[in-house]
């Protein structure tokens, strides 16, 4: 067998809608790209909605909208993608990192303790498509001590009064929060449509607006998407029309639009989502635990409960008295049986760059347990019925033999297993 990690989505009608673009001759931004944002609008039920050439460009927009500066401090979890607090590095201000819970979401008091005056936003991570607790991190930005700390210094922080709350929701489009889209539950949510997301543009991002009464979301929705094409007053298709050539700069915008012949890709795939797309996910992510529930060592990952449900982006396997070089000879050896799987994510204190930078990972145990034993598996709606089994049954075989702290040899001969092998708790 040979079973991919995560192949795009590709059908008919995802063709059938680049080829229109293509036809009609638009294929910067137009038509297709409004027609999303307004797809993802009523998807989410927020307020409006911005597309954009990627999630890291959405993040970057957004912080510098609230005025974060250099020596500005935003919140980060430290169990993420690097692109989290990448972000804030190129609006010049310093990540925060602060550990994780068990169901590998930022820890709502760890962002208490690590609330200074310099803090300006904090970024949550949905990891596999699980929301954060988002009522549990507004109850502190809205603790009365905390908002008394809040310095504004930009006309939004003005506004606002209080820390900004934004999701990365780069793995979360359509998951739930008290039977809610869960975009809704933050201030700012930004989603990814990079090419291994449940919906794609190959390369593209989403920013959902749901903030609170004193702004106006038609206004911020104009102003941000001057902000996507250089503070230009008009985009492309305005000014090809006849006599629309004049055009302004208004402000020092950046050029992170996204064009239409992306757009088309995820229309297609965002109008078979609830329907199709996303019941297809978690079908397989429910075969897997009923595939796993017998085994000792399996760790089920948060799905659903009765505040939250995943939008199963990953299925974030986690197996118990795991080391780390194990799970690493876990996932060759499911690749030579013909399975690809993954790891979500290398803590961001262990990479070479932010090492460099002063952050260490003893800092971070949760973060650290979580990685060591995490093995992501492939879970797309192609993966047909066979497939899924297959990846079961291979599975528990190579985490048997991983598991096994010993080899018998006789009744009562026993050997040392490979050396940097842990004995399984």
């Amino acid at each position: 067998m040979n079973i991919p990690f995560s192949p795009p989505f590709i059908d008919q009608s995802v063709v059938d809608q680049v080829m229109e673009t293509l036809n009609n001759k638009w294929i910067t931004t137009g038509p297709k790209v409004k027609a999303l944002e307004q797809e993802i609008q009523s998807l989410t039920d927020t307020d409006a909605v911005i597309c954009v050439n990627s999630w890291t460009s959405g993040a970057i927009l957004m912080l510098k909208w609230f005025g974060v500066k250099p020596g500005d401090e935003v919140i980060v979890p430290a169990y993420t993608y690097c692109a989290t607090a990448l972000s804030v590095l190129h609006c010049g201000a310093i990540p925060v990192m602060v550990d994780v819970l068990d169901d590998f979401n930022i820890d709502p008091e760890e962002v208490r303790k690590a609330i200074t005056p310099k803090t300006k936003a904090i970024i949550a991570v949905d990891i596999a498509g699980w929301p954060c607790d988002y009522n549990a991190l507004f109850a502190v930005i809205n603790d009365k001590e905390i908002r008394k700390q809040f310095k504004a210094e930009s006309d939004k922080q003005t506004l606002l009064n209080r820390i900004l709350l934004i999701s990365d929701a780069a793995h979360s489009i359509g998951s739930l929060y008290n039977g809610e889209p869960a975009a809704k539950k933050c201030d700012v949510t930004i989603f990814s449509f990079h090419a291994v997301k449940n919906i794609t543009t190959a390369e593209g991002g989403a920013i959902c607006l749901n903030l609170p009464l004193q702004f106006n979301p038609a206004d911020e929705y104009s102003y941000l998407k001057m902000y996507t094409l250089n503070g230009q007053n008009k985009d492309a298709l305005a000014k090809s029309k006849g006599g629309g050539w004049r055009y302004d700069i208004l402000f020092q915008g950046l050029k992170i639009n996204m064009p239409d012949i992306c757009a088309a890709i995820g229309l297609a795939q965002i109008r078979q989502y609830n329907n199709s797309l996303l019941p297809s996910r978690k079908e397989i992510a429910l075969k897997y635990c009923e595939g796993f529930e017998n085994q000792s060592w399996f760790i089920p990952p948060p799905l659903a409960s009765i505040q939250r449900e995943s939008c199963y982006h990953l299925f974030p396997l986690r197996v118990k008295g795991l080391t780390e070089e194990q799970r690493d000879t876990i996932i060759d050896d499911l690749a030579a049986l013909g399975v690809a799987a993954n790891v979500h994510f290398i803590p961001m204190p262990m990479l070479t760059y932010f090492k460099s930078l002063g952050y260490n990972i003893e800092n971070f145990p949760m973060a650290y347990q979580n990685y060591a034993s995490e093995i992501s598996l492939p879970i797309y709606p192609q993966l047909s019925a066979v497939e899924v089994e297959f990846i079961i049954t291979s599975v528990i075989s190579v985490i048997q033999i991983q598991l096994n702290s010993v080899i018998k040899l006789t009744d009562d001969q026993y050997v040392e297993p490979i050396k940097q092998m842990a004995v399984a708790s």
